[in-house]
């Protein structure tokens, strides 16, 4: 079996660890510009957070990937993206992006669930 560890930030963590047991999670990518390919449905995913914490902090199996609008990824996985609503997500994406938040665009994100 292979595994996968995938960088987190806290604050994504932490809501998801507080609103356990989750049947699901969605760990996006922010560019939405590839197809996530490194594991097969059924292997590990492990979620390790960003330095200075640099550890493994959880994980769960891999069910599949898409590319999403930001929109139809609140609207299917809600809370189970890491944060409270369709606001804070767009700012920590934008984070990531290293852009404005863009409250209005439907742009794409990467969904590994």
């Amino acid at each position: 079996m292979r595994a996968f560890v995938g960088v987190t930030d806290y604050d994504w963590f932490r809501l998801l660890r507080d609103s356990a047991p989750l049947d699901e999670i969605n760990f996006w990518q922010p560019s939405g510009k590839t197809q996530f390919k490194a594991l097969k449905p059924g292997e590990l995913f492990l979620f390790k957070l960003h330095s200075p914490k640099n550890y493994i902090v959880g994980g769960g199996i891999f069910a599949h990937s898409s590319i999403l609008p930001i929109s139809l990824a609140w609207e299917s996985f809600g809370k189970s993206n890491g944060a409270q609503d369709l606001i804070q997500m767009r700012s920590r994406v934008a984070k990531y992006r290293k852009e404005k938040v863009d409250r209005l665009s439907d742009y794409f994100i990467g969904c590994i669930l």
